[in-house]
């Protein structure tokens, strides 16, 4: 099962190519921002936001505290390493 997973944009690898640096629970990936542009006046403003990260796409724009309950239900579950695991193994 694929889960999109809370990340924290924390740097604009790419503004035309809408790309970021997203931090999943320490792990660094680059994902796609162009689901999310739309909510922001523009790439820079979306650093230090959190998104639902699937695929290499970040989703939607999500709160702080809805990452952070998101996180803790997804290990709670026993969810959160096999996500993260499928993220460092397939760049999502």
């Amino acid at each position: 099962m694929c889960l999109g997973i809370p990340g924290q944009i924390v740097e604009i690898v790419d503004a035309e190519q809408m790309l970021a640096m997203v931090d999943v629970c320490g792990v660094k990936r680059e994902v796609n921002l162009a689901c999310v542009l739309a909510e922001a006046a523009d790439a820079g403003s979306l650093i230090g936001r959190w998104t639902l990260v699937h695929v290499g796409f970040a989703m939607s724009l999500i709160d702080e505290q809805e990452a952070q309950k998101t996180l803790e239900l997804l290990a709670e579950f026993g969810e959160m390493e096999e996500e993260l695991a499928a993220i460092r193994n397939t760049g999502a």
